[in-house]
């Protein structure tokens, strides 16, 4: 009988060295990057589009949910890391090239929407202004191809380069780089956007935003911030793939992986009822959570007339609090409570604080939305914790791979939806309201509801249901697609 190459290494091939803690925060370096430029789109086009530049809220959101809908060509990405290396590398090209064009993109986009600005200044909502709109579309497609196109072969060698027994150690030390990425772009983004020589106040103050002063003070900032993400990309992964990756040892990865298609992902969510049930939640958790995530930095600015630096630095105070809840969940909560209670209370949590966003605005405390802001992100980093628990008890252990890339997608259109829905219901709500304060207003209560039938679906999940009826299931389903 011949060995299988996918659980025999090659014995012929030198041992190779395990990674240190050293090397796990060098590659955490990567996804500091990408926390730096999730700040950028989010924090920044964002709040410039809506608030400074007055594009309707819809095109602004609908444009950067664009990158969120790109999500399956993920797949397509990590079959081709695996079947076609570049520079001799499986992974590390890919890495490259992609940051490199992610970071160029971002400055790309921003001058696109310059040029947005000025014809709706000039002209109005025109057929030259709709092309701006659709060109600055057309920006966050690609950027968001170009982001899957580096982090998912990059996921992929986080694979190759460790064994099962220190794995999550990296996860861990990786993912919580990725948080650590958007505080450290808040702060660098807020004070190059508020030197003394921006004139941000002057420019505030004018009835038209005048577009060439506040490009200036801009680009500053997605000029510097892009170069320093792309030196992180070199200084995490020159030379690991070379010294630690096991690929080629390894003569099979994750078949189940590889062979994850849309229609099988779907097939799969669709299983059994819980199945579905979970990943329904999941889906509306995910929407309702991120709803903030389009309009906080507009409505900071718009209602509580607060500066670009103060909004952008908004994303500190969440980013804090989700590492703190994060943390605090895994290690005491999830222990003590449980994976489901604490779930629900995770949600419970982030719905009082969606509301104290309103509050804030009526009484027009700043000091209210960001201490609400810092409490919503230790309720998110709870909930995102604990669900993320259930979903390993939700979990065939032969289709973990299926189930995994199956929410990661989920995840991602998800994300897309949210800002979609986000931005619609500000325009309604602009049409509905002349006040401000209520059109935003009507975006909170939206994401209030959602979090509220998202707590009243948690209770219906059921883990022994769940592992006495999926295996079977799912079997058939994948016998389905790959037989």
């Amino acid at each position: 009988m011949k060995n299988s190459p996918a659980t025999h290494p090659d014995l012929t091939s030198p041992p190779l060295p395990r990674l240190n803690i050293l090397t796990m925060f060098r590659l955490g370096l990567f996804q500091l990057g990408l926390g730096m430029m999730s700040l950028l789109t989010l924090a920044i086009i964002n709040r410039i589009a809506i608030d400074e530049l007055r594009v309707p809220a819809l095109i602004a959101t609908g444009a950067i949910a664009m990158k969120r809908f790109m999500s399956p060509a993920r797949v397509f990405f990590g079959q081709l890391s695996d079947s076609k290396p570049i520079f001799g590398k499986h992974r590390s090209g890919y890495i490259w090239i992609g940051t490199v064009l992610f970071t160029s993109l971002s400055f790309l986009t921003v001058q696109v929407l310059w040029q947005l600005g000025l014809s709706l200044q000039t002209y109005g909502m025109t057929g030259t202004t709709y092309g701006w709109a659709a060109l600055f579309t057309g920006c966050f497609m690609l950027y968001g191809l170009c982001v899957d196109a580096s982090s998912i072969p990059f996921a992929a060698l986080l694979v190759d380069i460790s064994d099962e027994d220190h794995r999550s150690k990296l996860i861990g030390v990786v993912g919580s780089m990725l948080m650590l990425g958007t505080i450290t772009g808040a702060v660098i983004s807020s004070s190059l956007l508020s030197g003394p020589d921006t004139g941000v106040q002057a420019i505030e103050n004018l009835e038209q935003v005048d577009i060439l002063s506040l490009s200036y003070m801009v680009n500053r900032v997605f000029i510097v911030i892009p170069a320093m993400v792309l030196g992180l990309c070199f200084l995490a992964t020159v030379g690991i793939e070379k010294k630690y990756s096991r690929y080629h040892q390894r003569s099979r990865v994750a078949q189940t992986e590889e062979r994850v298609t849309l229609s099988t992902a779907l097939r799969v969510l669709t299983a059994s009822r819980q199945t579905g049930v979970f990943f329904s939640v999941l889906f509306l958790l995910t929407i309702s959570l991120f709803m903030y995530d389009v309009v906080i930095e507009p409505y900071g600015g718009e209602v509580l007339d607060m500066s670009i630096a103060a909004t952008t630095q908004l994303n500190i105070f969440l980013s804090v609090g989700i590492m703190v809840g994060i943390a605090t969940t895994g290690f005491l909560l999830v222990p003590r409570l449980g994976k489901k209670r604490i779930s629900q209370y995770g949600c419970l949590g982030a719905l009082v604080c969606v509301l104290l966003f309103i509050v804030a605005g009526v009484g027009q405390w700043v000091e209210l939305l960001q201490v609400a802001f810092l409490f919503y992100g230790l309720f998110a980093g709870t909930l995102i914790a604990g669900v993320s628990s259930l979903m390993l008890d939700l979990t065939v252990a032969e289709t973990a791979g299926t189930f995994v890339g199956a929410w990661g997608l989920a995840k991602a259109m998800a994300r897309g939806v949210s800002a979609l829905i986000s931005g619609g219901a500000l325009n309604l709500g602009t049409w509905m309201f002349e006040s401000p304060l209520w059109a935003y207003g009507s975006v909170f209560f939206l994401q209030a509801l959602g979090l509220l039938l998202a707590l009243v679906l948690l209770k219906r999940i059921n883990i022994k249901e769940f592992q006495a009826s999926t295996q079977n299931a799912v079997t058939r389903s994948l016998d389905g697609e790959l037989g």
